[in-house]
């Protein structure tokens, strides 16, 4: 085994416990996921929200659940963060969107849609997910609603107390 040790890539995988082959195969390049029609697929969570998203290459037009961003998403500010993954990437205009987004309300329903976005950009161009992971765009954002404990009148907020 010491005489296949050849440069620092080869020590580490020895060190790990790995062929050298087995460790070059862990650092391939990345390759692109698309389906037979040249769409991208990925899901997007952010709160009780879950987008199914596609892309495929377009004059920019989305489309979620059936209907115009403008009128399903009718407050700029949603529809922004809608755009952000296009403008991190410098892909604006470029590509259509196809969206179903299910559960939570629109704040929710937009993160979906936007880390959906996110995720099937990079599956469609892997050279792209550098600039979406600096931006934060691939994270699943964990927070959620606390639950409601028992005794309590909100998750933590107690009833109002009398001394009398």
């Amino acid at each position: 085994m010491v005489d296949e040790i050849k440069s620092l890539d080869d020590l580490k995988s020895a060190v790990a416990g790995k062929p050298a082959a087995a460790a070059a195969a862990e650092e391939a390049p990345r390759t692109p996921v698309r389906d037979a029609l040249g769409r991208s697929y990925a899901t997007g969570k952010r709160k009780d929200a879950v987008a199914r998203v596609w892309i495929k290459p377009g004059s920019g037009k989305v489309t979620v659940n059936g209907k115009d961003i403008n009128a399903y998403f009718a407050r700029p500010v949603l529809q922004m963060i809608l755009r952000q993954p296009f403008q991190i990437a410098n892909v604006e205009g470029q590509f259509d969107v196809m969206a179903t987004v299910v559960g939570g309300g629109l704040s929710g329903q937009a993160g979906a849609v936007k880390h959906g976005i996110s995720k099937a950009l990079q599956l469609y161009e892997p050279s792209l997910r550098g600039a979406l992971k600096a931006a934060g765009f691939l994270t699943r954002d964990s927070r959620v609603v606390e639950r409601k404990k028992y005794g309590k009148a909100k998750a933590r907020r107690s009833f109002q107390f009398s001394k009398r």
